[in-house]
């Protein structure tokens, strides 16, 4: 199935970005591959179940084609699949809970843990690290 976000991999673990247009999904995904992440898709992403974990990859329409706002289209490497790992809600700073309850985002009869974040903070980058580190323990 086709969804509305954006996915990179960090180290080998899936991230997808949602949120609606203009909440800073493709910022969010550029911060994050300057830090070391790879593009997987901007925008669209096409996930599917595979053997009961949640698989993302690129449309084949846009493979390495990433919107950076203010410069325009740009074309860049990507990895053409990553199993997701964590999903991120991009919203306004008075949206993000201080402290979060456990959630999941929901899928194709899968679930990933989910995280409430505002993509333009400083400290944006360094809070997704720390999540995928502490994700065995974060989200038990």
């Amino acid at each position: 199935m086709y969804y509305h976000a954006s996915c990179v991999d960090f180290n080998g673990k899936g991230i997808l970005l949602i949120g609606p247009s203009g909440s800073g999904k493709s910022d969010a995904a550029l911060r994050l591959i300057d830090s070391g992440a790879q593009l997987v898709s901007d925008d669209q992403v096409f996930l599917e179940n595979v053997d009961g974990c949640l698989m993302a990859s690129p449309p084949s329409q846009i493979q390495g084609m990433m919107e950076v706002r203010g410069i325009g289209l740009i074309h860049c490497t990507f990895k053409a699949k990553t199993q997701l790992a964590l999903a991120i809600d991009l919203t306004p700073p008075v949206s993000v809970p201080r402290m979060p309850e456990i959630n999941y985002f929901e899928v194709l009869n899968l679930r990933i843990p989910q995280l409430v974040l505002n993509p333009f903070e400083a400290s944006f980058t360094a809070k997704v690290k720390v999540a995928l580190t502490q994700e065995a323990s974060f989200f038990a």
